[in-house]
């Protein structure tokens, strides 16, 4: 019996490793198996905090900035430094960013000669609200630096590229009716441009407030705008002062009143240059007339048809200053329709007569050669073909008006500019 039981004994020896093998590796993939879970609950763990983060950062409740007050065509959004993902970016707040471009067609006829030229305007601005009272912006456009009055650029000059400037940059403040300016800021006066043209930016201070009168509205404007700087003449700057009175007649009629005084005192004219003194009488490379401009402006609009209200405007300046008898400027316009939404048509009409020295060329418009010393029609047709989009066909019809201060161009000839523009609001 003891011999017998030897084989199954060896047997049973030769096995025992083999078993205690696979014990082994059962317990290794066991303990493998425990390590992986403990790893996919931490990564689990770490998504739900991430996630949570991700929504406290992009919830609307959280920002404690106040809301922008105007919504901008573009905004900004830098990413969060503490979360890479695309959609965690944040906008900049109470920042306005928008501008225009404009391409133009011109076709003039001067003694006889046709010419024709293309021109291009940029203009990019951005306004950034710093709390409920301030703001602070700026302007860039192309044109040249040198001329206040004109922000185009003609093409030509084998391609050359466009020179662009700092236009404006200022403060503002505001608080309830009150609004005032420092700086190199936007027009705040109401105006034509027989007077101002609409691309100079004056600099210094300004101060605007408005009083409602019931139906009515009474804004009072004052500007100290700095010209030109002297180190030993006198500064060369301007006072001006404006009230401008607004009513209805009825429900379908508004008349308005507009009484100005600037008064230029022009110490220094160091930085000036023939852009400066264009269509003005110079004497010893100065001003021959002092500039105190006095102006009154009157409108009547009926507002009887949505796509076309009609607004009767007569604007007459007098230089009480002037040192010849050229010192009076008048200019009447009569327009119908409107621009603010496609498919809108503008119609308008003006008539023009500026002495010599009525106004001051260096701020007055570039419509035409002639700042000043003109008689002048002018037709103006606009449409609004899509959104944003609007079409401009200009035609003046003008010559000089007193021949003693025509120059070169004979003073019994009609001159014709025509003047073709697209402009894309951004």
């Amino acid at each position: 019996m003891r011999i017998r039981s030897l084989p199954l004994t060896a047997a049973m020896l030769a096995c025992a490793p083999v078993a205690h093998a696979q014990d082994s590796r059962l317990d290794a993939l066991e303990h493998r198996l425990a390590a992986q879970d403990q790893r996919i609950a931490e990564l689990e763990a770490l998504v739900t905090a991430q996630s949570e983060l991700l929504r406290q950062v992009t919830s609307p409740a959280t920002p404690t900035r106040p809301a922008p007050t105007s919504t901008a065509p573009h905004t900004l959004a830098p990413p969060l430094a503490a979360v890479p993902p695309p959609s965690a970016a944040v906008q900049v707040r109470g920042l306005d960013v928008g501008g225009d471009m404009r391409v133009r067609q011109e076709w003039n006829r001067v003694n006889g000669r046709d010419r024709s030229r293309t021109a291009v305007r940029a203009r990019l601005r951005a306004t950034y609200t710093v709390g409920d009272s301030i703001a602070v912006g700026t302007q860039i456009v192309t044109g040249d630096p040198d001329d206040p009055n004109s922000t185009d650029v003609a093409l030509g000059n084998f391609a050359d590229d466009f020179p662009v400037a700092l236009d404006q940059a200022w403060i503002r403040y505001r608080s309830g009716g009150l609004t005032a300016y420092a700086g190199k800021f936007p027009q705040i006066i109401q105006r034509t441009d027989m007077l101002w043209d609409s691309d100079v930016s004056p600099q210094g201070v300004a101060v605007t407030y408005t009083a409602p009168l019931g139906q009515a509205k009474l804004d009072a404007r004052g500007i100290w705008f700095v010209i030109d700087e002297a180190a030993v003449a006198r500064d060369s700057d301007m006072l001006g002062g404006q009230l401008a009175f607004a009513a209805p007649v009825s429900d379908q009629v508004k008349v308005g009143l507009t009484g100005s005084y600037y008064h230029y005192r022009l110490g220094s004219a160091a930085g000036a240059d023939a852009g400066d003194f264009r269509g003005n009488l110079l004497a010893s490379g100065r001003y021959l007339s002092d500039f105190h401009l006095v102006e009154g402006i009157g409108s009547i609009g009926w507002t009887g048809s949505a796509r076309w209200p009609v607004t009767l405007t007569a604007d007459f300046v007098r230089n009480v200053g002037a040192a010849v008898p050229g010192d009076t400027a008048f200019n009447l316009e009569l327009a119908a329709g409107r621009t603010a939404s496609p498919g809108d048509v503008r119609i308008a009409y003006n008539f023009s007569e500026v002495e010599v020295d009525a106004v001051l060329a260096a701020f007055s418009h570039d419509n035409i050669d002639l700042s000043t010393n003109y008689r002048l029609h002018g037709l103006g047709l606009s449409y609004v073909p899509a959104s944003k989009l609007q079409v401009d066909l200009l035609w003046y019809h003008y010559r000089p008006l007193d021949r003693a201060y025509a120059g070169a161009l004979p003073s019994s000839d009609w001159l014709d500019r025509i003047r073709l523009a697209f402009t894309v609001t951004l």
